[in-house]
């Protein structure tokens, strides 16, 4: 069986809940059970299930681009309960737009060494696809589920998805 890795990025109330700092909008709310069914299948696999998620601190410089969201520790930065992590899941925190950027990310693939890596979550022109873009640089095979990435912004995400196949190879494709 081939080896991957599901990479959750940022499945957060700030960007998912109306009530949200950076909702994503109505619209995006529809990864959400594309992104269980993924979580679900990679689980029973016995595939490597990662979160990724914001937790900045309350002055974050990041706050300078963006109002202010995911604080550690906040209600804006857990991870959606439709979203609960299964058993065996690693769940680490992250302070700027890629995954890789200050995480335990590079350790947790390598102890894998997934053959593909499917990217999941928001925001696709930002957190994505600056995550797709650090997996070519270290010779990963990114998979972006279409259907399992959403935007604030709808031609943002268009470029987004053109962009990473174009430059970083990525592989896109539909769960449904």
């Amino acid at each position: 069986m081939m080896r991957k890795a599901l990479l959750v990025i940022d499945m957060l109330n700030d960007f998912m809940d109306p009530r949200g700092a950076l909702y994503c909008g109505d619209d995006a709310r529809r990864i959400i059970p594309v992104i269980r069914s993924l979580l679900d299948v990679f689980h029973a696999d016995g595939q490597s299930v990662l979160f990724a998620r914001d937790a900045h601190s309350a002055n974050d410089k990041e706050f300078q681009l963006f109002r202010p969201h995911a604080v550690r520790g906040s209600w804006g930065a857990e991870i959606l309960a439709a979203l609960t992590p299964p058993p065996g899941s690693h769940v680490f925190d992250k302070t700027r737009f890629s995954a890789f950027y200050g995480t335990v990310l590079d350790r947790l693939l390598a102890e894998t060494a997934p053959e593909e890596v499917w990217v999941t979550g928001v925001v696709t022109s930002i957190c994505v696809m600056d995550t797709v873009g650090d997996l070519r640089n270290r010779d990963y095979t990114p998979v972006v589920p279409v259907d399992a990435v959403a935007d604030f912004d709808a031609e943002a995400h268009r470029f987004a998805l053109k962009r990473m196949v174009r430059v970083y190879g990525a592989r896109l494709v539909r769960t449904r």
